[in-house]
């Protein structure tokens, strides 16, 4: 009997540190440790706390949860967000450029003025995130929840929405050149009001039917315009 209550403590006690492994920060995160070029805060905590004007150059941030924190002015160049929790988190006028943005989680989350060339958001939750100003050439929006985000004055050359559900987003302010990837992307009442897309790729009459449009929107060789726009009465 005392040989079985053993093996059964064991077994317990092995359960409860598995159970702690999956929970804990990944191997080799210094979560106390200040904020410094390449630093490893994976699946560190750091919710609700001012970070502005630091320096993560290519650091780990994958799977950490900054919620409400303020990132605002910092230098997150190459860095790894991957599947990190952004919610409410702030970056205006952060340096993101070829940082890795995909799956985090990022509602309502402040992206004004931020420089993200080569940026990946791909299947990113940015629901009513705020692009206003950002400089987003060639990043990577695919399979990203974008619904009523605001790409207001944001400079997306070259970025690609396919498969975005871009719902009620407005992409009415945004500028760019050349081509921009729409296939597959939802459109449902997405403003692109003003737009030039004619050398947008992916773009299908179907999608264009249900975004909103207006006069001056410019559609590629083979689309036209609906009869009236979904969003012409708002």
């Amino acid at each position: 009997m005392a040989i079985r209550h053993g093996i059964l403590g064991g077994i317990s006690t092995g359960l409860v540190a598995l159970t702690w492994l999956a929970s804990a920060p990944a191997w080799g995160a210094n979560c106390s440790s200040a904020p410094v070029a390449g630093i490893d805060w994976g699946g560190c905590s750091k919710k609700n706390v001012m970070l502005q004007g630091s320096d993560f150059r290519g650091a780990n941030l994958a799977d950490a949860d900054l919620s409400l924190t303020n990132l605002s002015g910092t230098n997150l160049t190459s860095a790894n967000l991957e599947k990190a929790t952004l919610v409410r988190a702030w970056f205006t006028g952060a340096q993101a450029g070829n940082a890795n943005f995909s799956k985090i989680e990022a509602y309502r989350s402040g992206f004004e003025s931020v420089f993200a060339e080569g940026a990946s958001f791909a299947g990113a939750e940015l629901q009513r995130a705020n692009f206003n100003g950002a400089k987003l050439t060639g990043a990577n929006f695919e399979k990203a929840e974008l619904g009523r985000a605001n790409f207001s004055k944001a400079v997306l050359t070259g970025a690609t929405f396919s498969l975005a559900n871009l719902s009620r987003a407005d992409l009415s302010g945004a500028t760019f050149d050349g081509p921009i990837a729409f296939d597959r992307a939802f459109m449902f009442l997405t403003r692109i009001e003003g737009l030039d897309l004619s050398a947008a790729t992916g773009l299908e009459q179907a999608q264009v039917d249900l975004a909103c449009g207006d006069a001056k929107t410019k559609l590629p060789v083979g689309l036209s315009a609906p009869a009236t726009w979904p969003c012409a009465s708002d």
